[in-house]
């Protein structure tokens, strides 16, 4: 890893997600009336445009807390926003990070190996530049005059900032991109694990800023198994990029059942894993009955347990989606549901074998 020294980027800091998408309104009203986000602005200038402003351009930011999303939707096919959906469909095209000298550290970033992909520029008092990310995600530098406008509390539904963003790589790309991001960004690599469940196999390797307040998990799949998810996301996403964005909550249970009232799908868990819990831990928080009642998973690591839930993909190719988690002093991602879920399955497959 090559040393961060003192100057920008190491005050780097996750300012927004740029969504690229067909419909703005349609985009937007999932965030407003099912998440609970408010709508915190319409112009580009003040959050940062996702892309080139221009005709046809049509912005809006929504959030709450830490939580800041900027919808933008183009009508000229060669706007970025524009190539970006007809690529990938509605997706992140932009993890936009704030800095106080944007200029600063877009040099700093290209000095280092950084791809640049557009150079300093000023709107209405925001100054931003970017550099390539992975697969179509660019990385924009923010550099706001005075603090970002947003809402000053949790979202309705109790949902407050972003743990984390889960990142599918093509084959053989995980390496190269941790060694990127070290390299250009000075993030460090603080966690991995290979995850294989049955004939299906996964790599993964979490990197971080500085401060530990941008976290990427990037995930590659291992083409001598099984094809799994991964695989059938970069097929249908046509490529890399964000699988799942990570919402955090003080009190899953409390979330997820409001969550679950204003219309968000969540994906079943069989009611065996709820069997074998006692066996794995102790809840430190909520009852067996709580998380079976939602479908919420438990695991715990070295420092603590972690909560979560996945939602069901409303996407027209089935790619990206939301979770929500609640950390207990937990620092890993809940790899253990998946052992716990798949083993789960197959308690649940013998049972019924064994009532035929």
């Amino acid at each position: 890893m090559t040393p961060v020294p003192a100057g920008p980027l190491r005050q780097l800091r996750l300012d927004h997600l740029g969504f690229a998408v067909a419909d703005l309104a349609a985009a937007a009203e999932p965030f407003t009336a099912c998440y609970g986000f408010g709508v915190l602005d319409r112009s580009p200038g003040v959050f940062g445009a996702s892309g080139v402003p221009g005709d046809g351009v049509r912005t809006v930011a929504v959030g709450a807390g830490g939580i800041r999303l900027v919808l933008t939707a183009a009508r000229d096919a060669g706007h970025p926003a524009a190539r970006y959906v007809a690529r990938h469909g509605d997706g992140i095209r932009d993890i936009a990070l704030g800095t106080p000298d944007a200029a600063a550290t877009f040099a700093e970033a290209v000095r280092r190996g950084a791809e640049p992909v557009a150079g300093p520029a000023e709107r209405d008092g925001v100054v931003t530049a970017s550099i390539a990310g992975f697969g179509d995600v660019v990385h924009t530098f923010v550099q706001r005059p005075g603090p970002a406008a947003g809402a000053p509390g949790p979202a309705a539904t109790g949902l407050h900032g972003i743990d984390h963003l889960a990142v599918c790589l093509e084959p053989g790309r995980l390496g190269p991109t941790v060694e990127y991001y070290e390299r250009a960004l000075g993030f460090a690599a603080v966690f991995s694990e290979r995850i294989v469940v049955g004939a299906q196999a996964m790599d993964s390797i979490v990197v971080q800023n500085d401060a530990g307040t941008v976290t990427l998990t990037l995930i590659e799949p291992d083409t001598g198994r099984a094809p799994g998810q991964i695989d059938r996301f970069l097929a249908s996403h046509g490529g890399a990029g964000v699988q799942h964005v990570a919402f955090a909550s003080d009190d899953i249970v409390r979330s997820v059942g409001l969550l679950a009232a204003r219309g968000i799908g969540f994906l079943d868990t069989p009611g065996t894993y709820y069997d074998l819990i006692p066996g794995r831990l102790t809840l430190s928080r909520h009852s067996v009955d709580e998380l079976r009642d939602l479908n919420v998973l438990a695991d715990q690591d070295q420092d603590g347990q972690l909560l979560q839930i996945f939602t069901r993909s409303g996407h027209p190719r089935g790619t990206l989606f939301f979770e929500v988690i609640e950390r207990l002093g937990a620092r890993t991602f809940g790899s253990g549901n998946i052992k716990a879920l798949y083993e789960a399955v197959e308690l649940q497959e013998n049972r019924s074998d064994a009532t035929r």
